[in-house]
């Protein structure tokens, strides 16, 4: 489970500002595609990744007994951490519901922080009511089996186009998720919260009528007015 302070940090870090600075460490592909809060009003997620693999369904393996095989979706849900961000892979099929409410109120009983996939969800009825915060593509009728068969937990994955490793940590807003791998957690802290700062003082300048010539990046002179600013107490 992430140090409490570690998520109070990245809680006040936007995805957007998260995607800009690992930009600048070379990662251009952290961004999960088709990962949208399922309802509005979410709050900004942090956690460790508990990864879920999915693989397309075949007749023989995707059947109503594999609810209850060893390696099953709820073996899996009585397995995650507190604390948790579940990272689902669905081969990129999103016309069936991996979860629908009942597994997502246990996840949240557990504590988990949140879940994160690019398939879809069913029952969004009662997923309004499992107070479990949801980045999905979408909903489906369809029970995961009818297209799709659960393989295991913790291995590495693909979601949204994007390689996530157990333990890699997971922010996830209004804009999507990001993940960021966990060896460079500690400087993506370092940047993060100095970045959100300068952008918030770049937008009250741009907001009382200033250009964006050597404002946005900031030029030395600017810098300077930015230094005195936060010294000053005023950003």
């Amino acid at each position: 489970m992430l140090d409490k302070e570690i998520v109070q940090s990245l809680s006040k870090v936007t995805t957007a500002t998260l995607t800009t600075i690992l930009f600048k460490k070379g990662l251009r592909n952290i961004w999960l595609r088709r990962t949208a809060p399922l309802f509005s009003g979410q709050p900004r997620i942090v956690g460790e990744a508990f990864t879920m693999r999915f693989v397309p369904a075949r007749e023989d393996i995707a059947t109503p007994a594999a609810w209850s095989s060893p390696k099953s979706t709820r073996m899996a849900v009585e397995a995650m951490p507190e604390g948790c961000v579940v990272v689902a892979d669905t081969a990129g099929i999103h016309d069936a519901g991996i979860f629908g409410d009942i597994l997502c109120a246990r996840m949240h009983q557990k504590g988990v922080a949140g879940l994160v996939t690019d398939g879809a969800l069913r029952d969004r009825a009662g997923l309004a009511q499992a107070d479990l915060p949801i980045w999905c593509c979408g909903v489906a009728a369809p029970p995961a089996v009818a297209q799709l068969a659960f393989i295991n937990w913790q291995e590495t994955v693909g979601c949204g186009g994007v390689a996530v490793i157990p333990g890699d940590i997971i922010v996830a807003d209004e804009d999507g998720a990001v993940v960021i791998p966990a060896a460079l957690l500690e400087d993506v802290l370092e940047t993060a919260s100095e970045q959100e700062q300068t952008e918030t003082w770049i937008l009250q300048q741009v907001k009382a009528g200033a250009p964006l010539s050597g404002l946005y990046p900031l030029s030395t002179e600017n810098q300077a007015r930015y230094e005195a600013d936060v010294k000053a107490g005023l950003v």
